[in-house]
This record gives C-alpha cells, sequence and structure tokens, in this order.
C-alpha cells in the first residue's frame, strides 16, 4: 500500500510539473503576437452554443478543433454566465466537468477553467487547468485567492457588477475594481507574472460603457499587466452597426482589432479561425508599419 501511495504521489508531481511546465509556456508567450482563446462550454444552456459540447467525446472534439483553428487556450466553461442564466450549484457545476481530465490528458495544450467558485476551481486544477478565469475577478468567493496561490495557477480578474449604472464612470469603477482584486491576489500569494486583467466587456455594462471599457485598455496600461477580451457574440454589439446585428462575427472581430491596437493581447472568442486570421494580419501590418 505504502509502495502504491508513492507511485501516486509520484505522478500527482509529475502532473503538476507538467502544469507548471504549460503555465509557463503560455504566459512567456504573452505579447509576443496576439493569443487566441477558444471558449468550449460544457453547459446546457450557454448563449450560443449550450447543450453540444456536454460529452467527453463531444468536447474533445471541439477542443482538437479549435486548436487546429488557431487557440492558444482553450477555455472550459461549465455554468453559464449569461444574465438570464439559471445559477447552479458547485457539484452541478464539477459533475459537468468530468471530460477535463480526459481532455488534459488527451490533448498537449493548455486548458483554462471559467468560474467564480473557489471549490470549481480546485477540482478543474486538480485535472491539470493552468489558469483560473474569474468573471468576478477574486471578489465573488472569499476562498478564491487563496485556492489559486496554493494551486500554482494563473487567473484572469474580470472587472464585474451587480447592476448596470448608465451614470458610472465606467473606467474609475474598473480602476477600483482591479485595485481590490490585486489587493486580494497579493495577500493570498499569487505571482503577480502569472495575473492577466479583462475589462469584463458585457458585464453589468451599457453598450456605451462596454465601448469605454475597451478604449480604456491603453490608459490602464500603468498596471503592468497583460489585457484579455472578451466580446465573443456579446449582445452588445447590435448597437454599434447599422444593421443592428447582435453577436456579429464582424462587430467581435472589429472590437477584437481596436483591443489589439490599444494593447490587448489575449481574446476570448468562440469562432477561433476567423479571429486568429484577422490578428495574424493585424499584427503583420502593424509590425511593417513600424518598420
Amino acid at each position: 500500500m505504502a509502495l502504491l501511495l508513492s507511485e501516486e504521489q509520484q505522478a500527482r508531481r509529475l502532473m503538476r510539473a507538467a502544469i507548471r511546465a504549460k503555465r509557463d509556456a503560455f504566459f512567456g508567450a504573452i505579447g509576443k503576437a496576439p493569443l487566441v482563446m477558444g471558449i468550449l462550454n460544457l453547459t446546457p444552456d450557454s448563449f450560443s452554443d449550450g447543450g453540444r459540447f456536454g460529452d467527453a467525446e463531444a468536447a474533445l472534439r471541439q477542443a482538437q478543433k479549435l486548436l487546429a483553428e488557431g487557440a492558444a487556450i482553450i477555455d472550459v466553461g461549465a455554468e453559464s454566465t449569461r444574465p438570464e442564466a439559471t445559477p447552479v450549484s458547485e457539484a452541478e457545476e464539477i459533475a459537468r466537468l468530468a471530460p477535463m481530465e480526459r481532455l488534459v490528458e488527451s490533448i498537449d495544450a493548455p486548458f483554462s477553467i471559467d468560474t467564480y467558485k473557489a471549490k470549481v476551481a480546485a477540482f478543474a486544477a486538480n485535472s491539470g487547468a493552468i489558469l483560473v478565469n474569474d468573471v468576478w475577478g477574486l471578489q465573488r468567493d472569499p476562498a478564491m485567492a487563496d485556492i489559486i496561490a496554493e494551486a500554482d495557477v494563473g487567473v484572469v480578474i474580470t472587472h464585474n457588477r451587480r447592476e448596470k449604472d448608465a451614470d458610472l464612470d465606467v473606467v474609475g469603477d474598473m480602476r477600483r475594481f482591479f485595485d481590490r482584486s490585486l489587493a486580494l491576489a497579493a495577500k493570498a500569494g499569487i505571482a503577480e507574472k502569472f495575473i492577466v486583467l479583462d475589462p469584463g466587456i458585457g458585464f453589468a455594462k451599457t453598450s456605451r460603457q462596454n465601448v469605454a471599457a475597451i478604449g480604456a485598455i491603453g490608459r490602464l496600461a500603468d498596471y503592468g499587466l497583460p489585457f484579455m477580451v472578451g466580446a465573443s457574440r456579446k449582445r452588445f454589439l447590435g448597437s454599434l452597426s447599422k444593421g443592428g446585428e447582435e453577436a456579429s462575427l464582424a462587430g467581435v472581430i472589429a472590437v477584437n482589432l481596436a483591443a489589439a491596437a490599444t494593447g490587448a493581447s489575449i481574446f476570448r472568442v468562440h469562432d477561433v479561425a476567423e479571429n486568429a486570421t484577422a490578428l495574424d494580419v493585424f499584427t503583420m501590418v502593424r509590425r511593417a508599419a513600424a518598420g
């Protein structure tokens, strides 16, 4: 029994070493070229693809597709964060993440977990996730920062609010929110080099505030941290075009290119191939212009 336990411990150490290596490689690539994060929803009720990838085989095929199209990391989610979504328990969210361990074992690529619950984050980290994408920026679950520090994984801190306020100075609110979140991260011992900020597009913001949040990325460069943008298939895009088409691919690409121009590094999307191509072209032209 002691020998078996020793073998299990060795296997766990090897797994953690592999996760750290993937984490370091991913964070080392940030800033060298735009990175695309492919969205993999294991939910029955996500606003665009709910129910399509809930079983392990479908999830594996979709992850492989996203990587082939140019994703640098796969973001796995098991609870919809759309405004009308019904919250699920930790147990239900973890049950939906059953395919994750197989994904990590079958595909040599980094995975992140889209959750604001500490126990779910711990499960995903133990399954091989290198990054926790927390849409509440460590401020919803008091245990989240400590769990991330203990697991030695990265974190995306997303700006969020419980309610919209059309009169709000959204950029000032982002600074206050990020300052609180970064204080929580520092207290828990999360290394700053493994932190990404996200302006929280579509989270309790008006269309005007969403645009302002994207435009503010350059002004928030004084944090010295990379930014991720998640505008993919968001409804507010309809208010920005003459046709008023919500969640249009053209709108998503336009927002991502604008965000890249202001300094964003990571782009969370459903349509990987189209966004990856657009960002590649953007990068080539920008480098040529810089001489």
